[in-house]
């Protein structure tokens, strides 16, 4: 048996030509994603048996759908790429698998004759239709906060929305899963996807995004960015539920937001806080922003430029007590890591337990320590 591809794109529109049948995939609904294929029996076959595709017999694919042809359970022929065949019986089978995946092939020698047809006539062959086209829209959300490994502010419980992107990559092993015993002429998106296959895109989507966090090396207000690398570590994550299985990949993933708990926040404030007082470049850089914005405003207070030049002063004192008071800091803490020994004792979070040595916060937490 084989498929043999029409060299021209005209299809058989008139019943008056000498092929045994036709066959078309019918006007459906964009929720389909199997349908069986309507046969057209032409002048050229004069005694047509039901559930046979007689050789000469002509069949269409059009475009974002892939074909195969089963007899009596068994995948016999299969194309992804449109076009007018002639189905010749006398030939070898025929496997135009377009851009979809080369695993279509062994899917094909393995699946054996699992699409039995509940029992019907002897000699049963079908053809379907398999919709390829990328499923878009699709959303997702975290009904509860999930807890996720930040690279700078460590374990955070965040939610998060988005939206996603699938298609099938291999008919084959779709068809062969979701029909089974009870072969059905229509499966529609729903059907195959419900509420196991959401649910399970998820759970897998916290674990997705905590691995490109760390393998990227990035917090989570840039995780939007990554979009195409969640879309990999997701097909990883699911590929014996979601590819081995019904034949469907992740293409593309989109995330709405990430918005951390109230609780979550608070840490990461105090992390950052933490993160500026021991750092006297960030200290210069908030100075000089509090210089420039007392010059503003001294420029428009109402009661006099020197008012405000006066304020700006007793500020710019302040910092300057503390800038020394941060520079004094680093310079003790420098010259304790020249001399190859600790002037200050170890101190240990109260909060976290983490060792620090000679600071003020705790570098994980932000603390301020005794």
């Amino acid at each position: 048996m084989g498929l043999i591809k029409a060299l021209t794109s005209s299809t058989s529109s008139a019943f008056g030509d000498q092929f045994k049948e036709y066959v078309t995939c019918p006007a459906v609904d964009k929720n389909v994603l199997i349908t069986r294929g309507v046969v057209n029996h032409g002048d050229g076959n004069k005694n047509p048996s039901e559930g046979v595709i007689s050789n000469g017999s002509k069949i269409n694919i059009p475009q974002g759908w892939a074909m195969m042809l089963v007899d009596n359970g068994k995948v016999v022929e299969f194309s992804s790429e449109p076009g007018e065949y002639t189905y010749d019986s006398s030939s070898e089978p025929s496997i135009f698998y377009g851009g979809l995946g080369k695993g279509i092939i062994d899917t094909i020698k393995n699946i054996g004759s699992r699409i039995t047809f509940g029992g019907q006539t002897a000699r049963d062959q079908r053809v379907y239709y398999v919709n390829i086209l990328n499923v878009t829209g699709n959303k997702f959300g975290s009904p509860q906060p999930k807890k996720i490994t930040d690279e700078k502010y460590g374990i955070i419980e965040v939610t998060f929305f988005g939206e996603y992107a699938y298609q099938v990559d291999n008919p084959v092993a779709l068809v062969g899963n979701v029909l089974g015993a009870n072969a059905k002429d229509v499966v529609t998106f729903d059907e195959v996807m419900g509420s196991q296959l959401k649910n399970e895109f998820v759970e897998q989507i916290t674990k997705a995004i905590t691995e490109v966090m760390r393998l990227k090396k990035v917090s989570f207000g840039d995780m939007g960015m990554y979009g195409s690398d969640i879309s990999d570590k997701m097909n990883e994550i699911l590929s014996s539920s979601w590819r081995d299985k019904y034949g469907l990949i992740v293409t593309d993933v989109a995330l709405g937001d990430i918005n951390v708990t109230e609780e979550s926040m608070k840490r990461i404030n105090k992390i950052d806080d933490a993160t500026i007082f021991s750092d006297s470049k960030l200290q210069s850089g908030l100075m000089a922003n509090a210089s420039a914005e007392a010059l503003k405003n001294a420029a428009s207070n109402d009661n006099g430029a020197m008012m405000g030049f006066a304020g700006m002063n007793m500020a710019g004192n302040a910092g300057a007590s503390l800038m020394g008071a941060v520079n004094q800091n680093n310079n003790s803490s420098t010259a304790s890591n020249e001399g190859g020994e600790s002037n200050g004792v170890a101190k240990f979070c109260p909060n976290c337990g983490t060792k620090n040595n000679g600071a003020n916060f705790c570098s994980n937490c932000g603390t301020k320590l005794n």
